[in-house]
């Protein structure tokens, strides 16, 4: 059997992740244009999230999943690699055709940055800053908890409003991010809230604290 192609891996993970989808209960929608940095949408309730799809590659260990969660085109100068963000995608979905296995990971975790590492097994020395278990974005795991995030920043809104305190209006819509990434890369969320944006950070999946610029 010959080696699947990137165009091979990219349907089928599309397909892969369409089927996950559905199965959980959710609407799917694919763009018209083919200039969409998404390439799926997902329904759930009154919720709509861009989803950019993934093929994941299992290490010659087998013990971590690695998505390329970068992109790359080309210009008359050569190839420029790029990045997702907030304003462009709201979740990844990674199927890893190796281990049949769909993941959903949320923008958050991949902004700016152009690979992840998703660990199918706990490190022997029980190192926890950094690391990434897989379990923790099981697919259907994922899902349930959309709108519990949706929710929880709605009540976090709701709890402080924006109105009652001395901080300046805010630019954008609040940006959700997990206490391990916000820590990992605090310099880089700083300065976004600095910069006028509003970001809720959560502990396994519910809101904890939120910052705003002074």
């Amino acid at each position: 059997m010959s080696e699947l192609t990137t165009n091979d891996k990219g349907t089928i993970a599309e397909s892969e992740i369409q089927t996950a989808a559905l199965k959980a209960g959710l609407a799917v929608y694919k763009p018209v244009s083919g200039h969409s940095r998404a390439d799926l949408m997902f329904e759930k309730g009154d919720g709509l999230w861009r989803v950019q799809v993934k093929w994941g590659r299992l290490s010659k260990a087998g013990d971590v999943v690695i998505v390329a969660s970068g992109g790359s085109y080309l210009t008359p100068g050569g190839y420029v690699r790029s990045t997702y963000d907030e304003h462009e995608i709201d979740l990844f979905a990674v199927y890893c055709g190796a281990l049949d296995r769909c993941f959903l990971i949320p923008i958050s975790m991949v902004a700016g940055i152009h690979a992840i590492q998703l660990r199918l097994t706990p490190p022997r020395n029980n190192q926890r800053a950094c690391i990434n278990l897989a379990s923790d974005y099981d697919f259907d795991g994922a899902v349930a908890q959309l709108g519990e995030r949706r929710h929880g920043m709605a009540e976090a809104r709701g709890s402080s409003p924006l109105s009652s305190t001395e901080s300046p209006p805010v630019t954008q819509p609040a940006v959700t991010v997990g206490s391990n990434t916000f820590r990992d890369k605090l310099g880089y969320w700083m300065d976004r809230v600095a910069a006028g944006e509003e970001v809720i950070i959560t502990r396994r999946g519910r809101p904890r604290f939120r910052m705003l610029p002074v």
